[in-house]
């Protein structure tokens, strides 16, 4: 049953008790399932930290849902150009984001349910969790073939996962959240979690790929709606509270004082490119000369996002070390993305304002070097 959390409801499920201006973080006195009304990512992430940072979860665990518009998040520790194709992703208009807590890349759309078990760090417990969901899924389809592996992922068939899982464990609180897929865009998925950038060397978290399949792919019936609902009876049952999924609103300041500004944080350019370990690009390319084809070869370290080292080589009659050297320097200390560079390309074009020939050899060379951003 679907309530919406307002302040009416806020009474009703905090036994009467007058919801404070600092929101609901103190007085929920038992266990609590939530849903959010948005389907914007760094909303729903935002929500995530708001609650494992605000709310006191002894004896008064949480569990959250959430699904998200188009969008690929990785993980803490990871590099997205490892990870994920991410000129196919702007193309198509593709959220990137980072979560806070550990594990591997994933693809987000409304054909996948998100959800996050909250409890204290003492009662965090992945497999219970996972077996909770089974159960739940079973309830269902009780001929459905699913089961949760060591790496608490969730596998359908005994091959195809369904589910992976990350998790964030602070002080006194932690955090479980998995996927699960129903009907996410398969090809899609494929298509940006595969990496087209050659000579990535880093040494962050790397995914695991790994055959996937959606749960209405196996039973047409299993849509987002009942696999939420068989879940949340599932969840109430085992903590024994009301079956009530509380729909929230990640923008709503009343119920979550300071959200918006850790929303408009993962957002950032410094937190979603510029918290990937340093890493480094060893990578070459050709570009045609009088009817034949010269190696350009790039080797770049990165740093914070930002560049670091810069060698561009190329042959001296093609383009003269003295050149090569200026753009070499005019790369290091910008952020290592398209953008920048399109920057620069301008830059270097007012130095010498009258060589179109040179100008074409800048712009075919930051092309090139976009190509690997």
């Amino acid at each position: 049953m679907l309530i919406p959390f307002s302040m009416k409801n806020c009474f009703q499920l905090l036994c009467n008790l007058k919801v404070p201006a600092a929101g609901f973080k103190d007085t929920v006195k038992s266990g609590l399932i939530l849903q959010s009304v948005s389907n914007d990512v760094y909303q729903n992430l935002a929500v995530e930290d708001w609650i494992h940072d605000h709310m006191n979860l002894e004896a008064k665990p949480v569990l959250f849902f959430w699904r998200n518009s188009p969008s690929v998040v990785i993980g803490r520790h990871q590099n997205p150009w490892q990870e994920c194709n991410l000129n196919l992703m702007r193309e198509e208009g593709i959220k990137l984001a980072r979560r806070r807590s550990g594990g591997g890349t994933v693809y987000h759309d409304m054909g996948n349910i998100n959800l996050t078990f909250f409890t204290t760090k003492k009662k965090y417990n992945r497999m219970e969790n996972l077996k909770l969901v089974v159960k739940a899924l079973k309830a269902v389809q009780p001929q459905l073939d699913v089961r949760a592996t060591e790496r608490f992922d969730l596998l359908l068939d005994g091959q195809f996962k369904i589910s992976g899982t990350a998790s964030k464990i602070g002080q006194t609180a932690a955090y479980h959240h998995c996927t699960l897929l129903c009907s996410t865009d398969g090809t899609f998925l494929s298509s940006l979690l595969k990496s087209p950038y050659q000579g990535v060397r880093s040494t962050a978290t790397a995914s695991t790929p790994a055959l996937v399949k959606n749960l209405m792919e196996k039973d047409p019936t299993l849509t987002c709606e009942v696999v939420i609902n068989a879940i949340a009876t599932e969840y109430a049952t085992s903590h024994q509270i009301d079956n009530h999924i509380h729909l929230i609103n990640p923008t709503d300041e009343t119920l979550f004082p300071g959200i918006n500004s850790i929303a408009k944080e993962l957002q950032t350019w410094e937190w979603i490119y510029g918290k990937t370990p340093k890493f480094s690009v060893n990578t070459s390319f050709n570009v045609l000369y009088e009817h034949s084809h010269l190696e350009i070869k790039v080797f770049i370290d990165i740093k914070n996002g930002k560049i670091e080292i810069c060698n561009i080589e190329a042959p001296d009659h093609w383009l003269p070390l003295e050149i090569r050297d200026k753009l070499n320097s005019g790369f290091i200390g910008s952020k290592f993305c398209p953008i920048e560079t399109t920057m620069l390309t301008s830059i270097l074009h007012r130095t010498c304002p009258e060589d179109d020939e040179l100008h074409s050899k800048w712009n075919m060379l930051c092309e090139k070097i976009k190509g690997i951003m």
